[in-house]
């Protein structure tokens, strides 16, 4: 993308057409920087296969459907699928069932690179009409049908009652808009001089709370159309463990702190004028547990099983704790695979380039207290019908 002049603002509209992580297998894809995605997911796999536990096992006539909400592009979530549905294969096999057939759809905003995705799915191996076990028994293959569907889980994506198992990690904490009341320099919500809501004021962050809130309600309401009977849901998002919403805990770290400073470095360089760095946001909001279960509990149509804040761990993944200029650079492209493609249409590349420059060094002086600092916690729900 061209840089743009200092008239343009990321408007809402476009967040669902823009927002992705970084696609492509580069340095800083998301395909090469989701190692820790991928070991906190793995830490809560004994959680899934619980609210697997509870899902009904309908006639094998049906095929199976598993949905992936939120799957971005790197093989966690074929990872994810497989341990799905080999459970539930498990589950139906000791049951004296035949396993049905399976069918996944993989789930994310138009922008994702489904492109990377499909060349990481692993060949189908049913060639010729070969039955479900030999499907199942053949290994680096896959044991179902696979499907990519563009567009937002904040709205209806699939048909009434055709979902058995909605799966969605590390993705509902990304808000559909910025509040606009966050940009509105009238505003008493307006965020000044930040470009995350880390250590900002009560309205700035009651107002990404309520953004956050309503997001979540009508995706309740979606799922609620779309899922089976005895279906059921698992979802992990960033969460904190403080009642205050101004402190947001891993992600506050990640992009209140050096991400921040590096934002200030440009303005202070007048390399970018303060509105512009007043006007970009990071649209992630990590709720509390009672931010979660207040949602849930007013929409009505779900049970909790389980709700609770799990400990993920660092996002940082490197081979040498004690190079600091690895941790410089582990901190600049963790940002940058998730903010990237925001700031490159706000500030354009070039511009983009120097402000993760700037995140590497302030990330490789601060290396030892980032990575004994820097802690991710999730929020987990296990949810069925009530």
């Amino acid at each position: 993308m061209a840089p743009m002049g200092d008239n343009v603002v990321v408007s809402n509209v476009n967040l669902e057409k823009l927002l992705s992580m970084k696609g492509g297998k580069g340095e800083a894809s998301y395909a090469n920087n989701s190692q820790a995605q991928a070991l906190h997911a793995r830490s809560m796999l004994h959680l899934l296969e619980e609210a697997l536990d509870s899902v009904h096992l309908s006639s094998p006539e049906v095929p199976f459907v598993v949905v992936d909400l939120g799957c971005s592009c790197g093989s966690n979530t074929i990872y994810i699928v497989d341990v799905i549905i080999k459970h539930m294969v498990k589950r139906y096999e000791s049951s004296g069932y035949e396993p049905p057939e399976f069918s996944t759809f993989f789930s994310d905003l138009p922008s994702n690179d489904f492109n990377t995705l499909f060349q990481l799915l692993p060949p189908l191996a049913n060639n010729g009409g070969s039955s479900m076990e030999e499907c199942l028994a053949s290994n680096g293959h896959r044991s179902y049908f696979a499907a990519g569907v563009p567009g937002s889980f904040y709205r209806r994506l699939f048909p009434a009652r055709s979902i058995d198992v909605f799966h969605s990690a590390f993705s509902l904490h990304w808000l559909s808009q910025m509040p606009e009341s966050v940009l509105d320099r009238r505003s008493t919500a307006y965020n000044k001089g930040r470009v995350f809501i880390h250590g900002a004021s009560d309205s700035s962050a009651n107002a990404y709370k309520k953004q956050f809130q309503t997001d979540l309600a009508k995706f309740l309401r979606a799922r609620s159309i779309e899922m089976k009977r005895g279906g059921s849901m698992f979802l992990v998002c960033l969460g904190r463990t403080s009642v205050d919403p101004t402190d947001q805990g891993g992600a506050g770290l990640l992009f209140g702190t050096h991400f921040q400073d590096a934002w200030d470095d440009l303005v202070q360089e007048g390399l970018i004028s303060a509105e512009k760095r007043d006007n970009f946001n990071i649209p992630v909001y990590a709720p509390s547990l009672q931010d979660f279960k207040e949602v849930v509990e007013a929409d009505g149509s779900f049970t909790i099983n389980k709700l609770e804040v799990f400990k993920g761990g660092s996002p940082l993944v490197v081979s040498r704790p004690d190079d600091a200029s690895e941790v410089g650079r582990a901190l600049a492209n963790s940002c940058r695979t998730v903010s990237g493609v925001l700031v490159d249409a706000h500030i354009g590349d070039k511009l983009s380039e120097e402000l993760f420059l700037r995140v590497e060094s302030r990330g490789t002086s601060h290396a030892k207290e980032l990575l004994e600092q820097l802690q991710f916690f999730h929020i987990v729900a296990s949810l069925s019908f009530a």
